[in-house]
Parts: C-alpha cells; sequence; structure tokens
C-alpha cells in the first residue's frame, strides 16, 4: 500500500479525456466523408437553392424598379452579389446539420470534442457552472438563469445621462458648477 486510499470502485467506468482539436489536428477517414457529405449537401441543398432565390428576387425588384441597376453593367453586379451572399446563407444555414453528423459519429475526436462541448455552453436553468479564467467576473462563480428578463433585473442600474441638444458641447443641461461660498483668504 501506498499510503493513499483509493476510493474508486472497481467497476466504475472512467471518463475519457477531451480531445484537443487545433490546427494540428488530422482528420479520421469516417471524419473525411462526413467533411465530404457536408460540403456536398450544404451546396445542393441549401446554397444552390438560396442563390437561386435571391438572384431572382433580386432580378424581380431590378425588373419592378425598386432596385436600380447600373447604368453601364445593368443588372449583373448585384445579381453576383445577391447569388454571393445565397451562397454563403446557404453554408452557414447548414452547420447546424453538419455539427449533428459530427456528434453522431462512433469513435471520433472531432464528434466527442463537439458533444463535450454542447454540455458546457447548455447549462440547465439554475445551474453553477466554473467559469473560465479569461472571464472578467471578479467571483468565480456566475449564476445561470432561465431567462435572459431575469438578467435584466440583476444588472446594476445606472441614472440617465442628460442630453444636450444645443451645439455648445462644454456646458451639457442638467449638469451645473457649483460656486462655493466660502471665506475669503486674501
Amino acid at each position: 500500500m501506498n499510503g493513499r486510499a483509493d476510493f474508486r470502485e472497481p467497476n466504475a467506468e472512467v471518463p475519457r479525456p477531451i480531445p484537443h482539436i487545433g490546427p494540428d489536428y488530422i482528420p479520421t477517414e469516417e471524419e473525411r466523408r462526413v467533411f465530404a457529405e457536408c460540403s456536398d449537401e450544404s451546396f445542393w441543398f441549401r446554397s444552390v437553392p438560396l442563390a437561386a432565390t435571391s438572384m431572382l428576387i433580386t432580378q424581380g425588384l431590378i425588373s419592378k424598379g425598386i432596385l436600380s441597376s447600373h447604368p453601364k453593367y445593368g443588372s449583373i453586379p448585384k445579381l453576383i452579389f445577391a447569388c454571393i451572399m445565397g451562397y454563403f446563407a446557404g453554408k452557414l444555414s447548414y452547420v447546424k446539420t453538419c455539427q449533428e453528423k459530427f456528434k453522431n459519429l462512433e469513435n471520433s475526436p472531432l464528434g466527442e470534442a463537439l458533444r463535450s462541448g454542447q454540455g458546457r455552453r447548455s447549462s440547465p436553468p439554475g445551474h453553477y457552472y466554473q467559469k473560465s479564467k479569461y472571464d472578467s467576473n471578479v467571483s468565480g462563480q456566475s449564476f445561470v438563469t432561465s431567462s435572459a428578463a431575469d438578467n435584466i433585473e440583476m444588472l446594476p442600474h445606472y441614472e440617465p445621462i442628460p442630453f444636450s441638444s444645443s451645439m455648445n458641447e462644454s456646458a451639457p443641461t442638467g449638469i451645473t458648477d457649483h460656486i462655493v461660498q466660502g471665506r475669503n483668504f486674501s
């Protein structure tokens, strides 16, 4: 015996450490397959339809005269912009679906990191959590509430700053200089 008490149960499952996924991470074959699948599906099922729809709407607005066309290039610049915005909106709209696909992978370090990261972000209402060392809260612990309305009541109350509509910025309204009447020391 080494002098230390071992309080672990013999059949207790030891949690695996959360893998570090950094810029030097090399994805597994299954993860590469999911990356390719996500890329294809986000392109064909989200980006192409949103780009085409935004281009059609833009062309319709130009035809009705709501948007003006360029004198030299016509509607092309606005259509290209609408296409690019639709493309990126489609890609961004597929992120959650792709994350779920990675979370469903069995032996994936990336899926494990996503599963463990989700647990830290969404804690149940009324749950205490340890803050990061980069948080500005001095106490080190914070209370998570169930709604944003509850957080408003916890904010400090500040008095409104007087507003001056005059052009003279040196004398805002509501602030006055008090001349202290005192003894004359001369």
